[in-house]
């Protein structure tokens, strides 16, 4: 109570007396606190109770205010004193001690308000970033201290203070060698002597550690023109590692600022510090173990709706409601909270330096992707390979720091850029796995394994298309391999055995107005003469491609234009846009404009088209004999695919006039068997165009359901055959356009 009494009585009398210049008021402040120390026996008060807070305020203000009445970048006289007296060491000392009881918290909260507050730097003078330096050390040391919030107060504004300033984070990689501080046995005895000198406010013991010290701080100093001095592993992180602690306070408001200083050190440009942020710190432990042991609290089933559907969390912002979350579905707080931290990951490793970004993903695919995914990738449990399946297709979507999608890429297919043959295609065993699973006798894990593969080829990494498709086609090995004079003689453009489209009944002129371009259309759009692509006309004109894939399905079997608005022009728009995009995607990569020329290809090996190839191709197949859901999804994965600005693929899938070389297959004479397994099919199924119609117009939303229809699954199949053939048409047309609209 006298205490209360005492303070209020001295703010009457500082109120009632002239001011004084401002550094008398700074040093009578200053000499209160250290009087206080010499004359107060009592070391138990709370430092609440005493005139402390209120002198430090008055410090600050003083600062402040001087700091705003001169020029800028000029040091008054009170910070002159303050440097010069090494106020921040003793402060230091008496919040490292706490006394009287909360003094830390004090001493803190004058830190981080002189570190605000000032604009000129602070940081590179020895007497502040050492006292900050030793503070930082305190904090994160208790779990759930009652100090937390000043504690992550002050680290986050020397953090910003490090990312106006990037070069002074060499003053905070400690060498490791360092000699300890010297430690009184009794804190409170060595909290006095400290302030008996109070021009200095340091002990002897302080100040031959100043002593040590000084050279390492130059050193430090010295850092900054010479940043390769720090790249060794002796050096200490304390900032990093005081924030990695109070990543794991109870507080999640402390944990989220915790991380959002963990994101400016990361940022930071200089290699010494993303070398010792790595090496020396237990950064990517904190990443990983954590992103593990969310993943695995995650119900051992989920579905993969709920996990495709949950909406979209960013770190931080994850708010919640138990009870709400357990009334959507089960397990929604769990994969709320997975995905969180997979985002805070993700964007971490997106603004790190590159050198710690390579090294924090290459952590994340080891520790977690490798360790805690893989098995359950590969595991034998339906349920449980489509959940993990739905979780994986999540995270692939979810990913976009360059370096974690490398990882993760080099994860899932393997590092491997030979071209593939039928003997190594089990060489990696999880993507072995995955590809087998894109032809699962469970059509929801076929559909859902498809879905994740057409999600990684849309991702901006050029590995992903090399793997799983342009290796096996790289020497165009799959074009005939004979001297032109040793052909078959071509009539039309074709061998003289092979179906010419133009004379077919099936593929002749009398197609339907909303199928057929007018002729004009087509020839201004025709693409520049290739050698490879010479016909008896002197070059393949887009018309005859797109009505090549147009025509394919004879017209019994369609149904499209007996509905308004299903015409192959509603295709055109979409084909534009997608394939512009994938422009955008992949012109950083080194793709040619034209294919290699035949001669610097080796025709002679053996083609095989690759496993992935294989499986769509073998699923395209069955078009007619498969659920309506995996065609959708199969034709899907090779529009994808047709779209890509890449010649070989371009040729392989979209040309349906290049001679393929014995026992090979492209996507268009796949499409020609399925047509005339089709064709015989028709003849043995009454009313089989009425039926046809009916069921387009079921799936449409156009006809209630009704009673069943016979052969649902094969009708169900020409529809999607139908709409397919349209939509690569629409692809061909959309890049023979460019490549005109792109040619001098």
């Amino acid at each position: 109570m006298f205490s209360k009494f005492t303070s209020i009585l001295q703010h009457a009398v500082e109120a009632l007396a002239p001011s004084l210049p401002l550094q008398e008021d700074f040093v009578y402040h200053w000499k209160a606190i250290t009087h206080y120390y010499i004359e107060t026996s009592d070391d138990k008060a709370p430092v609440t109770d005493t005139n402390i807070p209120s002198h430090l305020e008055q410090m600050l203000d003083i600062l402040t205010q001087e700091e705003a009445e001169r020029e800028s970048g000029e040091t008054g006289p009170c910070m002159e004193y303050l440097l010069h007296h090494k106020i921040l060491e003793t402060l230091y000392t008496l919040g490292k001690a706490d006394c009287p009881p909360g003094m830390k918290q004090q001493v803190l909260t004058f830190y981080t308000k002189l570190l605000a507050h000032i604009r000129q730097p602070l940081l590179p003078h020895i007497n502040v970033h050492r006292p900050v330096q030793k503070l930082i050390r305190l904090c994160g040391e208790v779990l759930a201290a009652p100090t937390e919030n000043e504690e992550i107060q002050f680290l986050c504004i020397v953090c910003a203070k490090l990312k106006q300033d990037p070069y002074l984070v060499n003053f905070f990689l400690e060498n490791k060698l360092k000699r300890p501080e010297i430690k009184s046995p009794a804190a409170t005895e060595g909290v006095k002597e400290n302030v008996l000198a109070p021009d200095t406010g340091q002990s002897l013991a302080e100040k031959q550690a100043d002593h040590q010290e000084e050279p390492q701080a130059a050193a430090a100093a010295a850092s900054t023109a010479s940043p390769a001095s720090n790249n060794n592993n002796s050096n200490n992180y304390n900032l990093v590692t005081s924030l990695l602690n109070l990543t794991k306070s109870p507080d999640g408001r402390i944990v989220v600022k915790a991380c959002e200083g963990l994101m400016l050190l990361v940022s930071l440009p200089e290699p010494a510090a993303a070398k010792c942020l790595t090496e020396n710190t237990e950064l990517c432990e904190l990443l990983t173990d954590r992103l593990a042991s969310f993943y695995k609290a995650l119900p051992q089933s989920l579905d993969p709706l709920d996990i495709e559907t949950v909406e979209s969390v960013n770190w931080g912002l994850d708010v919640y409601n138990l009870k709400e979350d357990a009334a959507v579905f089960t397990g929604k707080r769990a994969l709320i909270s997975f995905l969180s931290w997979l985002d805070y990951c993700d964007q971490l490793i997106k603004e790190a330096h590159k050198s710690a970004a390579a090294v924090m993903a290459k952590a994340v695919r080891e520790r977690f992707f490798v360790s805690v995914m893989e098995p359950q990738l590969m595991q034998t449990s339906e349920v449980g390979i489509l959940t993990s399946t739905a979780l994986l297709n999540r995270i692939i979507r979810q990913v976009t720091s360059q370096a974690l999608l490398q990882e993760m890429v080099y994860f899932l297919l393997g590092e491997e850029r030979e071209p593939e043959t039928s003997a190594t295609i089990a060489q990696n065993p999880l993507r072995h796995r995955l590809i087998e699973h894109c032809d699962h006798l469970s059509d929801e894990i076929s559909i859902m394994t498809l879905r994740l593969f057409e999600h990684l080829i849309q991702k901006p990494n050029q590995h992903i298309l090399h793997s799983l498709v342009l290796r096996s086609l790289e020497e165009r090995n799959y074009l005939e391999n004979k001297p032109q004079e040793e052909r078959e003689p071509l009539e039309n453009g074709q061998p003289h055995d092979a179906v010419d489209l133009e004379e077919d009944p099936l593929f002749g002129d009398d197609l339907s107005p909303d199928s057929r371009l007018s002729g004009s259309d087509w020839l201004s759009t025709s693409p520049p003469q290739s050698p490879d692509h010479c016909r008896s006309d002197g070059k393949t004109e887009v018309h005859k491609i797109v009505n090549s894939f147009l025509c394919l399905v004879p017209d019994e079997a369609k149904s499209s234009y007996h509905v308004e608005g299903t015409g192959y022009d509603t295709y055109l728009r979409d084909a534009h846009r997608q394939f512009r995009d994938y422009c955008g995607i992949c012109q950083r990569w080194d793709w040619r404009g034209s294919p290699k020329p035949l001669e610097k290809c080796n025709l002679d090996a053996p083609f095989f088209e690759g496993h992935f190839l294989k499986v769509l191709f073998d699923r395209m197949g069955r078009i007619l004999d498969q659920p309506y859901d995996v065609n959708l999804q199969v034709t899907a994965v090779l529009s994808k695919l047709s779209l890509l600005p890449h010649p070989h693929l371009h040729e392989y899938l979209l040309d349906p006039y290049i001679n393929l070389a014995p026992g090979c297959r492209s996507l268009f004479s796949v499409i020609v068997r399925v047509v005339g397994d089709l064709m015989l099919r028709i003849q043995r199924i009454p009313d089989f165009t009425p039926k046809l119609l009916l069921v387009r117009k079921r799936l449409l939303g156009l006809e209630p359901e009704g009673i069943n229809v016979d052969h649902m699954t094969l009708l169900e199949g020409v529809i999607v055959l139908e709409e397919f053939c349209k939509e690569l048409a629409a692809i061909a047309f959309v890049k023979y356009h460019a490549a005109a609209s792109s040619s001098p």
